[in-house]
């Protein structure tokens, strides 16, 4: 009976720890930008860089077609690839944190949450970018999470459209139709320039690729023109919009 009562408050402590702040701040908070409100735009994503084999390679991609995105970058990647986030930033892309190591919210205690934005803030700012936004690896928060990114001058950002081209079994037309058939104005897609392990390249990103060939076209097409997370905020805020 007692390690009933025992599983019975681990289970109280992990829903009000991680599970009810995930919920909370994915569908109900106002400070986490979910999407926005601009006419004919799309607010192209990146996870999981930088990359040396496929970062550049999407970098190419979006100059090709003139398209502007945010890269949401794990710092103990960028610590070893300034030049990729240098050509981020001179292309006119805007940068993002997308923590330390890519470790989930959901494993970290509150010392450990302030020690990663700690550690990714000052990774950013030792090359020379201060940043403004952040996305939480897997999407999950702690109790902690948005205190933190909030005392660090952080904007928390979601996405509508997320796909499953970080799966080395995702294909190319999974990708192409995951966003293709849902794609509306203000829309946030995610899709992902590198595995989120530091030396894992699984090659998935070499599909997504391929369905950026098809997706970037095909949304310029219907009208939309793109932007980063950065003008989306600029335009909310000429327009007077909450976003």
């Amino acid at each position: 009976m007692k390690a009933y009562r025992v599983m019975e408050l681990l289970i109280f402590i992990i829903f009000l720890y991680d599970i009810l702040p995930s919920f909370y701040f994915r569908y109900c908070s106002s400070s986490v930008i979910k999407r926005f409100h601009n006419d004919n735009s799309i607010y192209l994503t990146f996870d999981d860089g930088p990359n040396p084999d496929y970062t550049l390679q999407i970098l190419d991609l979006l100059r090709e077609y003139n398209v502007k995105a945010t890269f949401f970058i794990i710092a103990e990647k960028a610590e070893k690839h300034k030049y990729i986030l240098d050509r981020i930033v001179e292309e006119g892309h805007t940068l993002g944190i997308h923590s330390y190591s890519h470790r989930s919210a959901w494993l970290f205690t509150p010392w450990q949450t302030r020690k990663d934005f700690r550690d990714s803030i000052l990774a950013l700012e030792k090359l020379g970018y201060k940043i403004k936004y952040f996305r939480p690896p897997w999407g999950v928060f702690n109790l902690f999470t948005n205190y933190y990114s909030n005392k660090n001058g952080l904007r928390s950002v979601f996405w509508t459209i997320i796909t499953r081209d970080w799966d080395p079994n995702a294909t190319v037309e999974n990708t192409v139709n995951s966003v293709l058939s849902r794609a509306k104005s203000g829309d946030i897609i995610v899709l992902h320039d590198s595995n989120h392990k530091i030396d894992d390249n699984k090659g998935a990103p070499k599909n997504t690729i391929e369905a950026l060939k098809i997706i970037l076209p095909a949304l310029k097409e219907r009208g939309f023109c793109f932007q980063t997370i950065e003008d989306g905020m600029e335009g909310s805020k000429k327009v007077g919009k909450d976003i």
